[in-house]
């Protein structure tokens, strides 16, 4: 495919879906904040082993402008199953993906040959890799040179709205549509393009940051999941235990008030002991829910102990190091604020190329059509 047509990819950090957790649910917000960085490494992993894409970055925030955004939130996520929405966009605004993914873990998954290097939900990535290429493979070449058109302009007007003012326009479905080219030899375009280039070389640098996240996290994280899974399995044992013993219990305790009201002696000495036998096995059953709750509570412990060992990551830029330690989204924001400036100095007294710009090309109907 030519370059022209490799379309870069922006993966945000997922939404580590917490927004509605108030504290009873078997969720570890510390485990699912981890897994809302790991998760976007492993999908991005997986597009980039086909090769049929440009970039393919994981970025903090959906902010970033790109030929295509692809968006998450982790719906349930132990060692167990795996459920995952993902929602992919391109620049021009139209939607490719909006899917619920589900896998489920073998205990196959958790032996000690196999948890290193392959993760137990890797079909899960690979699924939604495999839909977004054939979603891109669904658009015509011009299509795709259509996409990267738009992010370049989009760029642009994200630098300097007033300048690039009248490039772009939505339709009645919220699509962008190029109404006209600036010229080749633009001044301010080409300082633009090179604003993008430094914009790109921060975020490749982020992804040493992500990756060196991703590897630290893989031994204490799969430990985890190896835990996570047999606990659910036990939990379900226990949870199914204990509700047969309690309803076993309380069937017997039932029977034996019966017997002992009867005036019938034998009757009578059958309900004592229904009624101590009933009493015993509802006990068993509370003991066998607090025995479930102390695995949850080493579960929580775990997770707690997964997020410390989480360290921040210092990387290096040519006028500046930034330390990434948990609040990349400000880090990135300072960044963008700094190309702003940036841009502003070197622009200095430079014409605006707004709408009677001289060397501008206009976008026939014919084009406007093909894009709609």
């Amino acid at each position: 495919m030519p370059e022209s047509q490799l379309l870069d990819v922006a993966i945000v950090i997922f939404d580590p879906g917490l927004d509605d957790y108030d504290g009873d649910e078997q969720i570890y917000p510390e485990v699912r904040k981890a897994e809302s960085r790991y998760m976007p490494n492993l999908l991005s992993q997986a597009m980039q082993e086909s090769g049929a894409w440009g970039a393919v970055r994981v970025v903090p925030d959906p902010q970033r402008i790109s030929d295509l955004i692809v968006t998450g939130r982790i719906v349930h996520s132990d060692g167990e199953t795996l459920e995952l929405d993902i929602q992919a966009e391109d620049s021009r605004g139209y939607q490719w993906l909006d899917k619920t993914y589900q896998g489920q873990a073998s205990a196959y998954a958790y032996q000690t040959t196999t948890r290193t290097s392959y993760d137990p939900f890797q079909a899960v990535y690979n699924n939604i890799a495999n839909d977004l290429f054939k979603a891109m493979g669904a658009l015509r070449p011009k299509d795709r040179e259509n996409v990267r058109l738009t992010t370049d302009l989009l760029f642009a007007q994200s630098f300097s709205p007033d300048a690039f003012a009248g490039y772009l326009a939505k339709n009645r479905n919220g699509v962008y549509l190029v109404m006209r080219l600036p010229a080749d030899n633009d001044p301010m375009l080409e300082r633009i393009g090179t604003i993008r280039e430094r914009d790109n070389m921060y975020v490749d640098t982020m992804q040493e940051y992500y990756n060196a996240f991703g590897v630290e996290m893989i031994g204490p994280y799969q430990e985890w999941r190896k835990l996570s899974y047999e606990e659910a399995i036990a939990l379900q044992e226990l949870q199914a235990d204990a509700r047969r013993r309690l309803i076993a219990g309380a069937v017997a305790v039932a029977a034996g008030i019966a017997g002992m009201s009867s005036n019938d002696s034998y009757s009578r000495s059958a309900g004592n002991v229904a009624v101590i036998g009933g009493g015993y096995l509802l006990k068993s059953g509370l003991e066998k829910r607090n025995e479930a709750q102390i695995h949850v509570q080493a579960l929580e412990e775990l997770g707690m102990s997964l997020e410390a060992e989480i360290t921040p990551q210092v990387i290096d830029l040519e006028d500046r190091s930034i330390t990434l330690s948990g609040n990349v989204e400000e880090q990135y924001a300072q960044w963008r604020e700094l190309l702003a400036d940036i841009y502003a100095t070197e622009i200095g007294a430079l014409e605006d190329p707004g709408a009677n710009r001289a060397g501008d090309s206009a976008a026939t109907p014919d084009t406007l059509r093909d894009q709609q």
